[in-house]
């Protein structure tokens, strides 16, 4: 048989086997094209003058290139070792080292630039898609084009260049150093399992487990006034981290093992054919794949946390702008500019409804019912207030009392309030005691006054009119009235919208509209959940393929027992159905931890991003489950054409 035979049949034989390296292999070169492509299409333009889109889509290649090369190295390593007694049997016939290294190169390049000039023409033809993408989620107005970028391509050929390099490597590495012997052993030495589970083991497995609930514990009290400093937060989140990714570790290392363990006690030994495929081998294996599962863990964690938390941040954008222009679509500072939007929404028949109220600023003193605070640089003690009447907020509000309204999540985080307690109005010459009565929610003024999110007061309307009285002339140099407008048919609220911004205010820097705050958040966070989604798309099926590969691998080095088992007497059927639960558990287990930590970690701190948290997170989860599962399914697949070819 010559060479060229020789790596022709390899080559069937491998992309037989593959189909899955090879699909990655072009989807991540496909989208880091169309990713490189983005940077250089000039309809583009648009997105890179609203929210830098060319630096955020610069950096998102260079991470995509780190998880693609990482994903590669790592199949590699797999594919190398699959072909270890291949490569011994080439020395036995008399092909030296650096033959085999040169057939293996040869096969690779084949298999590796096909895939890549495939990825590179389905990339090109998807780049139209990805702008059209990345316009919806933006919501900016603007035509994709489709046009081919030489420097996109040459930048794309030169990093997978460079990939392909960095295998060869590997690969020239691993047959230089291996024997003949050695090399008819190195599949049987990377997949030798433990016998017993021993004592030490069960430790190690109590501990992960323990870590794992103690990192879920803090992180749950990360921003509930707790840690009272900003090095005492950075400490608690650094502990968080250590204690989740080495109480997982421990996790696949013993914890695995220990509760199977504790299931076979429980049926006293006697275990099923079914049990026997699905609990022993993952009892055994994954200790030796605790590193890898780990790994994958915790990036599948980073991956749908940081989905759920640019998500929270895009569904909650209409929220958000209605608390910043006080829960109306436009909010006005001056009587001018009132009468002047009144007067142009009246000539053209826009029905709406007004609310105003006047406002003015003082100084409360919270000290009496400040239940936890951040150590600062500052009095936080003494809190710049927004005061209106009871009439502007339609409530009821006693003469000696005050109620707070609006505050936002972040800061009651960080300085929480008791539910009631007596505080102090201080005036340019006069202070006033009232006792605060609660916490509402609704924002009724808008982000001028409130700064941000520090609460708005409500007062009896006599008490109003003495603090205006005696209000510090240092705390009150800007506008003194909130008006907000309500379009009550919502068909005609984009034609308001145009009107709102056609009208030259005096106040223009400060008038809001909701549409346009809404707007402005979703095409600053639209760019970021896009390049995460991709990231996190790219990671899901480069870190599936890795499981897939993993249980190709245990698959062929396990077919002996299955022959031994069809001979005993057993069905394709019993071992269809354990091997269903193997695969049940080698994915689900990393799935279920990966979803575990990221709810944890988006639960401690989902407020900073957005005002809804459930709905968001359980779409993200979803979605990943679902495209994660179908890398279970090609697996299960796989085991049975397997089961299929052993008898």
């Amino acid at each position: 048989m010559s060479i060229n035979s020789l790596i022709l049949r390899n080559l069937r034989k491998n992309l037989r086997n593959y189909y899955l390296y090879v699909f990655a292999l072009i989807f991540s070169s496909g989208l880091y094209f169309a990713f490189v492509t983005l940077q250089y299409d000039k309809s583009m333009d648009p997105v890179e003058g609203s929210v830098k889109g060319g630096a955020g889509i610069a950096t998102a290649s260079v991470l995509l290139i780190f998880i693609v090369a990482v994903f590669l190295l790592y199949a590699n390593t797999i594919f190398i070792k699959q072909r270890s007694k291949e490569i011994g049997l080439f020395q036995l016939i008399g092909m030296t080292k650096n033959k085999i290294f040169w057939l293996l190169s040869a096969e690779n390049a084949i298999l590796y630039f096909g895939s890549l000039l495939i990825g590179i023409a389905l990339g090109f033809a998807g780049s139209k898609l990805l702008i059209m993408i990345l316009f919806k989620v933006t919501g900016i107005e603007g035509i994709a084009s489709l046009s081919f970028s030489s420097r996109a391509l040459l930048q794309t050929l030169l990093v997978f260049l460079c990939i392909y390099a960095l295998i060869m490597l590997m690969n020239i590495l691993f047959i230089k150093r291996q024997t003949i012997l050695s090399l008819f052993h190195v599949k049987s030495k990377t997949e030798m399992t433990a016998r017993k589970l021993s004592v030490f083991q069960v430790i190690i497995g109590i501990f992960g487990i323990a870590l794992i609930a103690v990192g879920y514990i803090v992180s749950g009290k990360l921003f509930d006034g707790d840690f009272s400093s900003m090095i005492e937060l950075f400490g608690a989140m650094f502990f968080i981290l250590f204690c989740v990714i080495v109480g997982t570790y421990l996790f696949y290392k013993g914890s695995v093992a220990f509760l199977v363990s504790l299931i076979r006690k429980q049926k006293g030994g006697y275990l099923n054919i079914k049990q026997v495929l699905s609990l022993s081998s993952i009892m055994f294996r994954m200790k030796s794949n605790a590193m890898l599962l780990t790994i994958i863990t915790t990036v599948s964690a980073l991956a749908i946390g940081l989905l759920s938390l640019s998500y929270i941040t895009f569904y909650s954008a209409e929220e958000t702008a209605y608390n910043y222009t006080g829960g109306e679509d436009f909010s006005l500072l001056t009587e001018s500019d009132a009468e002047s939007f009144r007067q142009a929404m009246d000539d053209n028949n826009i029905a709406y409804t007004e609310d105003k109220a006047e406002v003015y600023t003082v100084q409360l003193n919270i000290e009496n019912i400040l239940q936890t605070e951040l150590e600062m640089n500052f009095d936080s003690s003494m809190m710049d207030t927004a005061v209106i009447s009871e009439k502007a907020a339609g409530l009821d509000v006693a003469p000696d009392e005050l109620t707070l309204t609006g505050y936002n999540e972040l800061l009651q985080r960080f300085m929480s309030l008791k539910d009631e307690g007596d505080v102090t109005v201080l005036g340019k010459e006069t202070e006033t005691a009232l006792h605060y009565t609660g916490l509402e929610d609704e924002y009724p003024i808008s982000n001028y006054y409130t700064m941000g999110g520090l609460p708005t007061m409500i007062v009896d309307d006599a008490l109003f009119q003495e603090l205006k009285q005696d209000i510090n002339p240092d705390l009150n140099q800007g506008y003194h009235w909130y008006f907000g407008y309500t379009i009550e048919n919502n068909d005609q609220l984009q034609k308001a919208n145009d009107l709102f911004n056609s009208l030259d205010f005096e106040a223009k820097d400060n008038s809001e509209s909701r549409t346009d705050v809404a707007a402005d958040q979703k095409s600053t966070i639209g760019l970021t959940l896009f390049i995460v989604g991709f990231l996190g798309l790219t990671f899901l099926i480069t870190s599936g393929c890795i499981l897939y590969f993993k249980q190709m691998d245990e698959a062929e080095s396990e077919k002996p027992n299955y022959t031994i088992l069809r001979k005993l007497g057993f069905t394709t059927t019993d071992l269809r159905r354990g091997i269903q639960r193997k695969q049940l558990f080698n994915f689900g287990i990393p799935l279920v931890i990966g979803l575990l930590h990221s709810y944890f970690a988006v639960k401690s701190g989902w407020f900073l991003f957005g005002s809804v948290m459930l709905t968001p997170m359980i779409v993200v989860m979803v979605i990943y489950t679902l495209l994660y599962s179908i890398f279970g399914i090609l697996s299960v697949v796989h085991y049975n054409k397997v089961i299929k070819q052993s008898l």
